[in-house]
């Protein structure tokens, strides 16, 4: 009979985004893999934590979600068991044998800096037409809950906004449902691009109240990956990938190349959604600055 060898114990070093520092410098918490592939693994704190409740161990050179935690080598042949036990604090992430040690820490808030309103209408207008030129089309396609969320945060309709919101948190497939994800990109919007641009005082007060509004119920309303990761956006934090799309917009990177790199991205964060969710943040953006003046 041959004997069946566990694997052996590993530590590497990690760099973890700040969106988790709060988690991750707290006192060591148990934890528990709520799902694992083999470039990440998703490790889900108590219900009585505080969000982010959600962390993501992602392996070297892959897509960062704002809460993840880089490893320094790939996860190949080291994805824990589900039964195994995890624990999240003072610093470590521990998932079944492996062991990651926090040394450094990321920035999931890109830092748009002044932007005028017109450079903002054109990258608006550009990523709207590869959003109508890309293969995928947004999970909720053909559903009007993201058309009335869209048209009432350009009307600075706060109470229509939330309605239309909690009418789509939770809605779609996937660990973060795309109704989420279009969501997370609006608020990115508004609160980045809004903030960035004369004018966009509405927008930043509309971001606050819509994403306390969101995420105060979200966890009974959505997935805990998409609670998480809700709460983020409400928080100015984004994926690799949308960070590097709001840079483009705001002329720092070259818009064209990072939106087909969002909107070639699956799930868990869908990039169609996403995109079309920053196309509508935009617009309410812009709109509300000009209203404002």
């Amino acid at each position: 009979m041959t004997a069946v060898v566990s694997p052996r114990p590993l530590v590497v070093a990690g760099t973890a985004s700040l969106a988790v520092r709060q988690p991750l410098a707290g006192p060591r918490r148990q934890a528990r893999v709520i799902a694992a592939r083999p470039d990440a693994v998703y490790l889900e704190l108590p219900p009585s934590a505080a969000e982010p409740r959600v962390l993501v161990l992602t392996a070297a050179g892959m897509s960062r979600l704002p809460n993840a935690v880089t490893v320094s080598t790939g996860l190949d042949g080291l994805v824990p068991e589900a039964s195994g036990e995890s624990w999240v604090g003072r610093g470590v992430v521990q998932a079944d044998q492996l062991t990651v040690r926090v040394l450094r820490w990321w920035d999931p808030s890109p830092v748009l800096g002044p932007l005028s309103r017109a450079r903002l209408e054109q990258g608006a207008a550009a990523l709207h037409r590869a959003c109508l030129a890309a293969d995928r089309a947004p999970g909720l396609a053909g559903h009007d809950a993201p058309a009335t969320l869209a048209a009432s945060c350009a009307d600075g309709d706060l109470a229509g906004a939330v309605e239309a919101a909690e009418r789509m948190t939770g809605l779609g497939p996937g660990l973060a449902p795309s109704g989420d994800n279009m969501i997370s990109g609006l608020l990115l919007a508004l609160r980045l691009l809004g903030g960035a641009i004369p004018g966009g005082t509405r927008a930043v007060w509309l971001a606050d109240w819509l994403g306390a509004a969101v995420t105060s119920d979200a966890s009974r309303r959505t997935t805990s990956l998409g609670a998480t990761l809700l709460y983020c956006a409400a928080h100015g934090q984004a994926t690799e990938e949308v960070s590097a799309v709001l840079r483009g917009l705001a002329g720092q990177e070259p818009l064209a190349a990072v939106t087909r790199m969002l909107l070639a991205s699956t799930a868990p964060a869908a990039g169609a959604d996403l995109a079309w969710g920053l196309v509508a943040g935009c617009r309410a953006a812009l709109v509300l600055a000009v209203s404002a003046r």
